[in-house]
């Protein structure tokens, strides 16, 4: 019996769990998730905005660990997983209320935490001397694409922790809507097409999130950018920079996402062979614009398909608001 099946039948066995679902994101929501949860968890090829999943692909996996294996980079590649970057980002923005100036988000992407074992440790420790105001995360949380996700559950406990504020979240394409709960209990608000104000000294800004645009393509932008006034601020979680040019068009000032870790293992001078994404190539690591929304692509902080980096080490982001008059 697959995980997914077991998914369905864990809701059927939980009325609790299904009436707290069907409260979070509806009963349409809901059943699209479980749907492609069941039917595609480990489709290789069409589900979703790109026609191959790299990271459904068993033999690929296999391929890459007999290659570093014979090139004996697999001990380097390794190590790389756990050399983490940080990054600083300034984000300016017209109409950013005074109050929020300084404003510092700490943004973390493509975790997979059940990927190596020590792996929570190791990140909780970088983050742990950190300023930040609030932390971000954009989603996959697990190794695979689908199965059990205790492990990384227990892992993500472990990192929240050493997270100083307020966390905030959207699911991945590696990601159950199952999780939710679980997040959830761990005091993590997740934004699944919805927004929330965040407050200082009487003033707000925005943040919103949406549900995987990438594999369940279960993102309302519509939805999640429904109640926040015109002239505020406005930021986004997304997993993916797949819905960039929808996510201007609506409104959002800053867009912050991950999913194709910059290439992960890339050639000398960080060039990506590839992205994993239907989006345009400058959209798939660091800062970028389109029309007037800013945007950023973390590389990830974690690692998928393989534990291994090369010429693109793990990122921990910290982007810094600030207002100009120009």
């Amino acid at each position: 019996m697959s995980a997914e099946i077991s998914a369905i039948d864990k809701l059927k066995e939980d009325p609790e769990l299904h009436d707290y679902l069907v409260r979070r994101v509806g009963k349409s929501h809901l059943r699209q998730r479980i749907g492609v949860e069941t039917e595609h968890a480990a489709d290789r090829f069409g589900q979703g905005r790109t026609f191959i999943h790299i990271e459904n692909w068993h033999a690929a996996a296999a391929l890459i660990r007999f290659v570093l294996k014979i090139t004996r980079l697999s001990g380097r590649g390794r190590a790389n997983i756990l050399n983490f970057q940080v990054r600083h980002n300034h984000v300016e923005m017209i109409h950013l209320p005074p109050q929020f100036a300084g404003f510092k988000i700490l943004h973390l992407s493509d975790l997979h935490l059940d990927s190596v074992k020590g792996f929570p440790a190791c990140l909780a420790q970088k983050i742990r001397d950190l300023d930040y105001d609030i932390c971000v995360l954009t989603g996959d949380y697990l190794f695979r694409t689908h199965g059990a996700h205790d492990e990384a559950m227990a892992g993500l406990e472990h990192l929240c922790r050493d997270i100083d504020g307020e966390i905030y979240a959207v699911l991945g394409n590696h990601d159950s809507i199952l999780m939710t709960k679980p997040m959830e209990s761990l005091g993590i608000r997740l934004l699944l097409n919805e927004n929330t104000a965040i407050e200082r000294e009487g003033d707000s800004i925005y943040l919103a999130g949406i549900d995987d645009p990438h594999y369940f393509s279960a993102d309302n932008l519509e939805k999640a950018y429904d109640g926040i006034p015109d002239n505020s601020v406005s930021l986004l979680l997304a997993h993916s920079p797949e819905i960039y040019r929808h996510a201007a068009y609506v409104g959002f000032d800053f867009m912050m996402c991950g999913h194709t870790h910059g290439g992960q293992i890339c050639l000398p001078g960080g060039w990506a062979l590839a992205y994993n994404s239907s989006a345009p190539r400058y959209t798939g690591a660091g800062a970028w614009s389109y029309d007037l929304m800013q945007g950023y692509t973390s590389v990830g902080t974690g690692s998928s398909v393989v534990p291994a980096r090369f010429n693109c080490m793990p990122e921990i982001t910290i982007h810094h608001l600030s207002g100009t008059t120009a």
